[in-house]
């Protein structure tokens, strides 16, 4: 069997929506929730799509994510909110938030919602992307479970704490989404997944030390035993691996300090998760008009583009092209999914009692046998 079986985006999103609503979501909910997770394979970032299944399943098992929490809005002014989650599930609470922030700058110019007690939210760009669809500038941030290993340090203590900004530009919207560490975990999960080693300048070892095994670095970043993953730059400050430091320390400041949250360090700490997010949209509008704002940038765009290739390059690609083109071809092709991830679909239908090859076909059947015994 290949390492990957490829299914439609109408099939993953009919298994998805309908998993998630035994889990106990509304339609409407699950729909949300869905359209977050394949917008991540769309775009080509299997890290934060269907192989994230695994993780809510077993957040959801264990008591970590609420799918009956309501989440409470704890605190309010005209250009900002801090919503308490209640540990609900985080693709809910970002589309609830980045909603009121877009609300808000349509109001008054400009707006930032934080969300705390929530769990893992997808990839941040969905929801700068949504301040975008309604033409304003969208900034998304969220810490997580502590896996960036602090310049000099040999432990982690910052999530990898990623940023997303989004505006309107032809013929593609900008759109940038990072994370400030080197590589996300879901990263390295795939490459745990295809048994593969890690390229160097990715990751440390529980005493500080480079390490290409990624097997080893996961588990210990679940122990909390020390090492996990490096800042954006590496380890060395020649590398410029303090800037990647400092970003992550950027977000950690405009999620969890700014909601009174948990820091990364103290989330996922006693069968909770405790993530912390932060959503700002702002109107282009406040600073003259904009319309020719929008095609000063989609100039600069298209300058990008059109600039001198080096050698042996054909193209110059801006922010948010490659995604755009991603999603044109997964939707006419179809989405790639790991085996190894198949076989925690498999398992997530015996689980909610979901006919395995009525959803996902003859090959995912015969996967029960080969990789039943599959665990993260």
């Amino acid at each position: 069997m290949n390492n990957y079986v490829t299914y439609s985006y109408e099939q993953l999103k009919k298994f998805c929506t309908d998993a998630f609503i035994k889990f106990g979501f509304s339609q409407s909910e699950s729909d949300i929730i869905v359209d977050v997770l394949l917008t991540s394979d769309l775009y080509g970032i299997e890290s934060h799509g269907m192989q994230r299944l695994v993780r809510y399943h077993k957040g959801i098992e264990k008591g970590l994510i609420k799918p009956k929490a309501e989440p409470e809005v704890v605190f309010e002014t005209p250009v900002s909110a801090v919503i308490e989650g209640h540990d609900g599930m985080g693709q809910l609470l970002g589309y609830k938030a980045m909603n009121m922030a877009i609300e808000k700058a349509k109001t008054v110019g400009m707006a930032a919602v934080t969300v705390r007690n929530s769990n893992h939210y997808g990839i941040a760009g969905y929801y700068a992307k949504m301040a975008c669809k309604e033409g304003l500038i969208g900034i998304s941030m969220t810490n997580s479970e502590a896996i960036m290993v602090p310049t000099f340090g040999k432990k982690a203590m910052l999530g990898s704490n990623p940023i997303a900004i989004a505006m309107p530009a032809k013929p593609y919207d900008f759109f940038f989404d990072s994370s400030t560490t080197v590589v996300t975990r879901g990263k390295l999960e795939i490459y745990n997944k295809l048994g593969k080693p890690l390229p160097d300048g990715w990751a440390l070892d529980k005493d500080g030390n480079a390490t290409s095994d990624a097997s080893d670095v996961l588990k210990n970043i679940v122990a909390k035993a020390g090492g996990g993953i490096m800042p954006l730059g590496g380890n060395t400050e020649q590398s410029g691996g303090h800037k990647g430091y400092g970003y992550g320390m950027v977000c950690e400041i405009f999620t969890s300090v700014l909601s009174m949250g948990l820091t990364s360090n103290h989330t996922h700490i006693g069968g909770k998760g405790g993530t912390c997010h932060g959503f700002i949209a702002i109107d282009p509008a406040i600073f003259g008009d904009k319309d020719a704002i929008c095609e000063h940038l989609s100039t600069l765009l298209c300058e990008l583009r059109e600039s001198p290739k080096a050698n042996g390059q054909e193209r110059i690609y801006t922010h948010g092209e490659k995604e755009v083109l991603a999603c044109e071809d997964r939707m006419k092709n179809g989405i790639a999914v790991n085996v190894n991830t198949l076989a925690e679909m498999v398992d997530l239908c015996k689980y909610l009692d979901m006919d395995v090859k009525s959803y996902l076909g003859d090959e995912a059947a015969d996967l029960t046998l080969q990789k039943s015994s599959y665990d993260m």
